[in-house]
């Protein structure tokens, strides 16, 4: 199936729980859950309180440890037996996430499937802090990335690329437990010890931590704090706001839009 329906009649919604605070997760996620007679979520990625809170009566199988061909009989038998399956996922879908194989796995057994997306834990996090992702003269581009480890090669590995061309804010996923090792590889490719880095634990969840400093401290920090997952690292300028510059959107030219060009515009 393609499209964003999200409001697909007779198929399975692979649902964004958000980061974790009940409020932000979509309408229609908060929907397709008060619908659900089952739920199957991905353990203590996502907060108990959106099943308390969206799906207080509907059945729970809880995705940590099974393998995917478990889950998938399960939601289809449950979606064969006429009831109202909901996969629902930690952050967004598409960021880091293995819908896709569930949803291909489900279409082979004639079970249609479809994506609500959700709020990544790296907006969650840049809201937090009170920042952007990307600000003007400070930080262009941005960056979903993972360390290397037990799924990702050491050759697959850019961390230290995207940290290094400088205007790129890096969101660091499923790093938590590596930071020391990262922010090693970083300092040993020549980034600049000061550049800022912030971690943000369990972004909008009610224990939600936040660390701040440099590529040279953060891992002290973040491990005296004992955390080794469930957090976000983001690394750039940006974490600290730095010395932007103005947005063009506020400088006229939007506005004089119809006596522009597109060559003209700055």
């Amino acid at each position: 199936m393609t499209g964003l329906p999200w409001a697909e009649p007779d198929a399975i919604p692979f649902v964004g729980a958000g980061p974790g605070h009940p409020k932000l997760v979509t309408v229609a996620g908060r929907e397709a859950l008060e619908g659900a007679d089952l739920v199957v979520h991905a353990g203590s990625l996502v907060n108990s309180e959106v099943l308390d809170t969206y799906a207080p009566g509907a059945d729970r199988l809880d995705s940590a440890g099974a393998d995917l061909e478990t889950l998938v009989s399960e939601m289809a038998s449950a979606y064969e037996a006429g009831q109202d399956v909901v996969r629902l996922h930690s952050g967004d879908p598409a960021v880091f996430g293995a819908a896709l194989e569930g949803i291909d796995a489900l279409a082979e057994r004639g079970v249609p499937a479809y994506v609500i997306p959700g709020v990544t834990a790296a907006f969650a996090a840049s809201a937090t802090l009170g920042t952007q992702l990307t600000l003007a003269g400070v930080a262009n581009h941005v960056a979903f990335t993972r360390p290397q480890g037990r799924t990702l090669d050491a050759a697959d590995e850019h961390v230290s690329e995207f940290v290094g061309m400088g205007d790129v804010t890096t969101a660091i996923y499923l790093g938590t437990h590596a930071i020391e090792a990262t922010m090693d590889r970083l300092l040993e490719s020549g980034v600049d010890p000061e550049t800022p880095v912030a971690v943000v634990y369990h972004a909008s969840w009610p224990d939600e931590d936040i660390f701040r400093g440099t590529v040279a401290d953060i891992a002290g920090k973040v491990e005296t704090a004992g955390y080794e997952s469930s957090a976000l690292v983001i690394v750039g300028e940006a974490v600290t706001g730095g010395e932007y510059d103005r947005s063009f959107l506020y400088d006229g030219w939007a506005a004089d839009e119809d006596e522009t060009t597109e060559d003209d515009r700055p």
